[in-house]
């Protein structure tokens, strides 16, 4: 049994067994023909749709996918993951970071964020020169800004923190 949201407002039950798919409780028969990687033929009653898998985050079991040049937020979650949300420990593999350290030795170009400020995990930190490239430090997880311990221009080593996240 999987619950499937879609676009963060629709949800649904999905169970595969012998005699094929059920959503929701109802018995679907689907035709599902792989035309290659990523990308599907379905025939489901009267209906054809050409389905393509735009990306997928196997980790936080989330994807993108194109039904007849529509794109859908898929979010799944198995017997497993409904038992972790229901005991409390749905937020193990949730990373708590308290120090972003330089990768390695550079010079500080731009720092994009201060004191205070709300991260989100990709998000852009600050610019780092290192060997005559500049290579952008992202966020590794959602947080606050407690300290920017560095300035532009300034010199640091590998390992330096660079941020301190509260």
């Amino acid at each position: 049994m999987y619950t499937v949201t879609v676009n963060k407002n629709s949800t649904h039950r999905i169970e595969f067994d012998k005699t094929g798919i059920r959503i929701d409780a109802e018995s679907i028969a689907l035709d599902i023909a792989p035309l290659r990687e990523g990308r599907f033929h379905v025939l489901k009653g009267n209906g054809s749709y050409n389905v393509q898998v735009i990306s997928l985050d196997a980790e936080t079991k989330t994807a993108v996918i194109r039904v007849n040049n529509n794109n859908y937020s898929v979010e799944v979650k198995d017997q497993f993951d409904e038992l972790l949300h229901k005991l409390g420990m749905d937020n193990l593999n949730a990373k708590k970071v308290n120090d972003i350290k330089a990768p390695m030795p550079g010079l500080v170009l731009k720092v994009l964020v201060k004191d205070g400020d709300s991260i989100k995990k990709g998000d852009n930190l600050l610019v780092l020169e290192a060997m005559k490239m500049e290579n952008i430090i992202k966020a590794p997880a959602d947080g606050v800004i407690k300290s920017v311990r560095v300035t532009p221009s300034d010199k640091v080593e590998k390992n330096q923190v660079l941020v301190n996240l509260a």
